[in-house]
């Protein structure tokens, strides 16, 4: 029987509605039906299945494998957000709804061949590194908040589309120590997309409703449109935010170090640092170099730049952050920045 909004919220699962006017779950990385096991047994195990589709995929015959690809997406907005959009990138939305794993779809992402597609370990990975950021930034918070210290916490999350990641970090955190986020807490989404940010925001309504895992909790989520390339708008609002004596932290999942070039990595890092008055901690993902994982990650679609680490920490420094804390998939680091 077919998974309904009904059906997830008597599990204890968040449901909010999309632009488009569609329901959509609201991922909780604690909840058992999205957490993804993360000891090296499984993670291998879904690397090497991985391997096995890709094996698969190459004794297809090209042609053939396009009249596949072509049949699937006709069937599928998931396949067809990835292989036939057309763009040289995957729109917020549509990347959170493959991370939603294939037990929690609904309309109109819930056809069988959606559900296979968001079954694959391509797209299992992506769950995976979104969980790793979240564990990264609820890390990073609870070794920096005190409950004592009232501050304002402002997440600033570039090219974010629902601002996942920072949410779940921020669920993670009020299921241990909830007396660290007694505070007013803004997550910034800058992304010149605005679906992904409309649903973030309703999702993080949803979520402090009573009974949801940030019910009590002052947390807002708003919209900036956004371009790496041109950062005045990042640039004012971490003058806003200095001025104002807040805890800064940012973050960029699948975004900003995997697609930017190096000078728009440059220079949005060193207008989140501000000459060390602004955020202390970034949290992104990196694509890894090596050639097996580099050919996963799609690079010939989409316009993915796989530096990995021993490219990007120097990029990094050059901001004043230093590479601490990592978490690795099979195709991307994903990395706590700490400002020099």
């Amino acid at each position: 029987m077919p998974t309904t909004a009904e059906d997830l919220r008597r599990t204890g699962i968040a449901v909010a509605r999309t632009m488009e006017g569609y329901d959509l779950p609201v991922i909780d990385v604690t909840h058992p039906c999205f957490a993804l096991s993360e000891d090296p047994e499984s993670v291998q195990a879904l690397y090497d299945a991985l391997l096995r589709d890709e094996e698969r995929n190459r004794r297809v015959p090209k042609f053939l494998l396009r009249m596949m690809v072509k049949s699937a997406a006709k069937r599928s907005r998931l396949f067809r957000a990835m292989f036939g959009s057309g763009t040289s990138y995957l729109d917020g939305l549509s990347t959170y709804a493959m991370k939603l794993g294939p037990d929690n779809l609904l309309p109109p992402y819930d056809t069988p061949m959606d559900r296979r597609f968001a079954a694959t370990p391509h797209v299992t990975f992506m769950r995976l590194r979104m969980q790793q950021m979240a564990h990264l930034l609820a890390d990073w918070l609870a070794s920096k908040l005190t409950a004592s210290d009232r501050r304002e916490l402002h997440l600033i999350n570039i090219a974010g589309g629902p601002g996942m990641d920072s949410i779940n970090g921020l669920i993670l955190l009020a299921c241990k120590t909830p007396e660290l986020l007694r505070r007013p807490i803004t997550i910034h989404v800058l992304d010149l997309d605005g679906a992904g940010p409309f649903f973030g925001e309703r999702a993080v309504s949803q979520l402090k409703a009573k009974g949801g895992r940030l019910h009590g909790l002052d947390v807002t989520l708003t919209h900036r449109p956004y371009d790496w390339k041109e950062t005045s708008t990042l640039e004012t609002l971490v003058e806003e935010l200095v001025w104002q004596g807040s805890v800064i932290a940012a973050m960029s999942e699948g975004g900003l170090f995997e697609y930017g070039s190096d000078e728009a990595i440059i220079a949005n890092l060193k207008a989140l640092r501000a000459d060390g008055r602004g955020a202390r901690c970034v949290i992104g993902s990196v694509t890894r170099t090596q050639q097996e994982r580099a050919r996963l990650t799609g690079a010939s679609q989409f316009k993915i730049i796989p530096r990995g680490l021993e490219v990007f920490a120097p990029l990094a420094a050059q901001a004043g952050f230093r590479v601490g804390e990592i978490r690795q998939t099979a195709w991307s680091d994903q990395v706590e920045l700490r400002a020099i």
